[in-house]
């Protein structure tokens, strides 16, 4: 029996991006199509196998310690960014400004798929979904560039609607209008007894 399942909700994607180097800025460059390696996408500075802990697992791990890195990716959705744009007063909101490496369109509650779903394209290639990328204030400065006054209300918008990060599972190209099909765990969701 199958442990994930094909939901039957597809989308597609309409936008994807590129962060050259997180330390000089939080902007991605947009580009038609990126080749999805086990190691994250080419050209990314959120790329590699492992990366160094950070504040969000600290629970976990001192800052710092060597983990696998199942944050390769950074994939919003394009109606939970009309969302946001809406909230935080701005016309649309442009997926650089958050470092976003693919926007997808279609999928409904996005941001709260499930933990381990996967998003396959019609090619075959795969991307494992790790969790919520929860907001934080890093996109703020970048927003104001071209937006100025605006970034500081990115934090509270996006609650709920960040989008999630992801890994590679299946090598491949990912390409501007390419389908994505949702496959999700085939669990019921955890309910302990308390």
């Amino acid at each position: 029996m199958p442990a994930l399942i094909n939901s039957g909700v597809s989308g597609k994607i309409v936008w994807l991006g590129a962060l050259a180097n997180r330390s000089v800025a939080l902007r991605s460059l947009k580009t038609d199509q990126i080749e999805a390696t086990y190691a994250g996408l080419a050209g990314d500075d959120h790329g590699g196998l492992t990366r160094p802990s950070c504040s969000r697992v600290v629970t976990q791990y001192p800052k710092g310690t060597d983990i696998r890195n199942v944050r390769q990716l950074c994939i919003v959705s394009a109606e939970e960014m009309a969302a946001v744009a809406a909230e935080m007063g701005v016309e649309a909101f442009d997926p650089e400004w958050c470092g976003a490496n693919m926007v997808v369109e279609g999928i409904p509650d996005f941001t709260h798929v499930p933990p381990s779903s996967r998003l396959q394209t019609q090619n075959g290639t795969t991307l494992t979904i790790d969790m919520e990328n929860q907001p934080c204030h890093l996109p703020a400065p970048v927003i104001d560039e071209d937006a100025p006054g605006h970034g500081r209300a990115f934090k509270a918008a996006a609650k709920d609607r960040r989008g999630v990060t992801a890994w590679v599972e299946r090598e491949g190209v990912l390409a501007v209008g390419d389908t994505v099909s949702l496959h999700i765990p085939g669990q019921r969701a955890w309910a302990p007894e308390i």
